[in-house]
């Protein structure tokens, strides 16, 4: 055995080093926290109530920082599903399109930042039309890793078997 596989704890049933999988629970906060800062930006746009706008901002900031943590975990599961057919194409668009997210989230952070020392009551209209944007591919991303777990059952137990037995490859 090599020296390294000493130094790794077992996989389990679900092919993990660790209980459950753990991206999920980590991604389900961003995905929130994104899509309640376009609600509450759009609502803080049209009432001009600046708690709206401070609210929307921290939660931008939290989910911002949370998809990197998020991704860490994506990364480290995918690399220990067994992706098979077409479930190998949708990981490989998932984890791009995760990628792409955090790059716009960082950007839309960052321009927030900018905008709300200007005044914290005014986005710009180009931030809102990228406000729409993200949730839009928020849902796509959700659609994807939806369509992983729920269609091809990676890192669900029978699915982990029937690859282990090479009835899947």
């Amino acid at each position: 055995m090599p020296m390294i596989g000493l130094l790794l704890p077992p996989l389990n049933d679900k092919n993990l080093p660790w209980l459950d999988v753990i991206h999920p629970i980590v991604v389900h906060f961003v995905i929130a926290m994104a899509l309640i800062t376009v609600v509450f930006d759009l609502i803080g746009v049209l009432t001009r109530q600046r708690n709206l706008f401070e609210v929307s901002f921290w939660n931008l900031l939290v989910a911002t920082v949370a998809i990197f943590v998020a991704i860490i975990f994506g990364q480290i599961e995918a690399g220990l599903a067994t992706p098979y057919g077409a479930s190998r194409d949708i990981l490989n668009y998932h984890s791009t399109l995760g990628w792409s997210l955090a790059a716009i989230l960082s950007l839309l952070t960052g321009w927030r930042y900018v905008a709300r020392q200007k005044d914290p009551t005014v986005l710009p209209r180009g931030f809102l039309i990228i406000d729409a944007v993200l949730a839009v591919l928020v849902f796509c991303q959700v659609y994807l890793g939806d369509k992983l777990v729920w269609v091809y059952g990676l890192h669900t137990v029978p699915v982990v078997e029937a690859v282990r037995s090479g009835a899947l490859s």
